[in-house]
């Protein structure tokens, strides 16, 4: 992005992917060379917008909003930016992330995030992916960019961007649905049809945590397509989905939907979720994507294994992984 297309004013629709962020967050990952202090004042004078009304820093986006986005000041080419200051990484967390790297060049870096790691802090999540990656810096100028997110449950194939134009294009990609995501989880009982599209509008109900996703009636839209890729004695089943929206716990809501809760998602599952000799933990997993290289337009596609954990839990049940 050139600095005539920063220097003025933008109108940006929230896609998919960024649906049910923190608008400070938004700016944080599509702007990451803004400081907090210049989208603060923004924020504090009425400069951005969210459908045309005042914003502020914590309110979350949803799909469709339209952002209005000042113009970004430029930056002196004589003047170096202040260093900031991180907490220094973990040796045994660096040491851990280089080794989930599963694909890696000059623009990008994936990763099979392990579950139970979340992607970014907040104001109870001190130990986060986003705070590591100095480790997978590497070779290059600046540290590794996120471009996605994955729910610190998930487990599975995280995608991220080696300098600030490839994060740009990758945001383009993302929220212009260039991007085709694919999951795959375990799931109690079996779909009606071996494929199909759930169509369940979604919104939050609950406070402060007990919050949780529900099919509601005034919910936003979302959407999943699911394919069955195998079952056991009609109890459980392995499902390929593929979600056309990006909605907070939109897969773990449908599947729910479906009448198929995830295998250990307490959450939307309860007890229902639980299989004996399976352990209590989310069986879903980003599998793979699948989208034009950001440097030639070439056709990607990535794609994680399943963990150690996992792999036992789908051997388990007698399915091979190995085989798709």
């Amino acid at each position: 992005m050139s600095q005539d297309d920063l220097s003025a004013v933008r109108h940006i629709e929230v896609q998919s992917d960024d649906g049910e962020v923190r608008l400070d967050r938004w700016f944080k990952r599509h702007y990451p060379d803004l400081s907090y202090g210049q989208v603060a004042k923004w924020l504090r004078t009425g400069q951005v917008r969210v459908d045309g009304r005042r914003a502020k820093p914590g309110q979350r986006v949803s799909q469709g909003q339209e952002i209005r986005v000042p113009p970004i000041p430029a930056t002196r080419t004589d003047e170096q930016p202040a260093e900031r200051k991180r907490p220094s990484v973990d040796r045994a967390d660096a040491a851990a992330l280089r080794n989930s790297v599963i694909y890696q060049d000059d623009f990008l870096i994936a990763v099979n995030k392990p579950a139970g790691l979340a992607v970014q802090g907040g104001s109870k999540t001190h130990r986060h992916l986003d705070g590591m990656l100095d480790a997978l810096q590497f070779d290059a100028k600046d540290r590794p960019r996120l471009v996605h997110r994955l729910d610190k449950d998930t487990s599975g194939l995280l995608l991220l961007a080696r300098d600030r134009q490839t994060a740009s294009q990758l945001a383009v990609l993302f929220q212009g649905r260039e991007v085709e995501k694919t999951y795959w989880a375990l799931v109690v009982g079996v779909p009606d049809h071996d494929s199909g599209v759930i169509d369940a509008r979604l919104g939050k109900r609950g406070g402060e945590g007990s919050e949780r996703v529900e099919s509601v009636g005034d919910g936003q839209a979302a959407e999943t397509e699911y394919r069955v890729l195998d079952n056991a004695a009609r109890r459980i089943a392995w499902l390929e989905l593929r979600p056309r929206t990006g909605r907070t716990h939109q897969l773990r809501a449908h599947c729910k939907v479906m009448g198929t809760p995830i295998v250990g998602d307490g959450k939307y599952g309860g007890r229902e979720s639980e299989v004996y000799g399976l352990p209590q933990r989310l069986h879903l997993h980003a599998r793979g994507l699948t989208l034009p290289h950001p440097a030639n337009g070439e056709r990607l596609t990535l794609e994680a294994p399943l963990d150690d954990v996992l792999a036992k839990s789908w051997a388990f049940v007698g399915f091979d992984a190995k085989v798709m």
